[in-house]
């Protein structure tokens, strides 16, 4: 039987920033902070989803900061979401669209679903129905921008929340001085892992924006569930001077706490890897979150990335600026 056709976009590849869309999806007047990485890449990923999308907003920074006063900065479909929920409310955006395809109520191209969860959203109160909605295998891009913390509501820890750092359910003292006593969750590994369907998973950091497009534009022309982790520099919750945003990404990948791939089909592919890896406390020494580390401390978060170093080695194939195709 042939397929029926759901006219799925095909998103092309953004050659160069000067190429990029100029027509902004996420638009200025929303609340979030100065300097704010989870606002950033929002901007980035409705640039690169054109105006055919709908967006999942689970409770989190980006419902909160961008949903006050009964307005928000988006020019194309919203809805909210619990943070326990985004991944089903998609899964039911999804398969109604395709009941009306079928019945011949909607004519439309289908539309670029998106979640974009945080942290806690994806890969802790959110999992369950984040891996739910990818175990079925709805067509839908799911999005965590990690600010490494529960950022909206005070700063408390999440799975994703560097060892060391300091937060409001963590904070250093006489019996655990180094604050946060446990590294943190792999989220593309959890979804790598755990879900057969899924065949393409990706990391990103807001300093590379091109690469950022692409591999949005990437996941959301695969047909069926994609992963996006994305490292979203929070001044607020790590304590740095805002305008360094860019640079905590920059220094992320430079020093290794955070690495730029791809997963496609089984295949690692990873983006700009440093030709030489700065030491981490290059990263840490402008975060207030890490200020009470001693130097015994900033050794074992260096043992822990030294490994993940290992890894990319070991791997050891560098990819271009990914080329959205369709169908992957």
């Amino acid at each position: 039987m042939q397929a029926f056709d759901y006219k799925k976009q095909t998103l092309e590849p953004i050659k160069s920033l000067r190429s990029a869309p100029r027509e902004e999806m996420y638009l200025p007047g929303h609340r979030t902070c100065s300097g704010c990485g989870p606002a950033l890449n929002y901007r980035l990923v409705a640039k690169a989803a054109g105006r055919d999308t709908i967006f999942i907003g689970p409770t989190g920074c980006m419902y909160v900061a961008n949903s006050s006063y009964l307005c928000t900065p988006y020019a194309v479909s919203w809805i909210h979401a619990q943070i326990t929920n985004g991944g089903g409310v998609a899964s039911g955006i999804e398969a109604a669209y395709k009941v009306l395809a079928r019945r011949k109520k909607y004519d439309g191209p289908f539309p670029n679903i998106i979640v974009m969860a945080g942290d806690g959203g994806s890969v802790d109160i959110g999992l369950q129905s984040m891996s739910a909605m990818m175990y079925r295998g709805h067509d839908v891009l799911f999005i965590c921008y990690d600010n490494e913390s529960y950022a909206n509501t005070g700063i408390q820890t999440s799975p994703t929340t560097p060892y060391g750092a300091n937060t409001t359910f963590t904070p250093p003292g006489k019996l655990v001085p180094e604050g946060k006593t446990l590294f943190p969750k792999d989220p593309p590994q959890l979804v790598i892992g755990g879900h057969p369907l899924v065949k393409y998973v990706a990391t990103t950091v807001v300093s590379r924006p091109l690469d950022l497009m692409n591999k949005v534009r990437k996941a959301l022309n695969v047909d069926g569930p994609t992963f996006l982790h994305m490292l979203a520099p929070c001044p607020k919750g790590w304590k740095f001077d805002e305008k360094l945003t860019l640079e905590m990404g920059r220094l992320a990948v430079e020093t290794g706490m955070w690495s730029l791939y791809e997963w496609e089909n089984g295949e690692y592919k990873y983006t700009h890897i440093p030709k030489k890896y700065k030491p981490v406390s290059e990263y840490m020494k402008y975060q207030g979150r890490f200020s009470h580390l001693k130097a015994e401390h900033i050794a074992k978060m260096q043992a822990f990335v030294d490994e993940k170093i290992q890894k990319v080695k070991a791997i050891a194939v560098e990819a271009a600026v990914p080329t959205p195709k369709a169908g992957a």
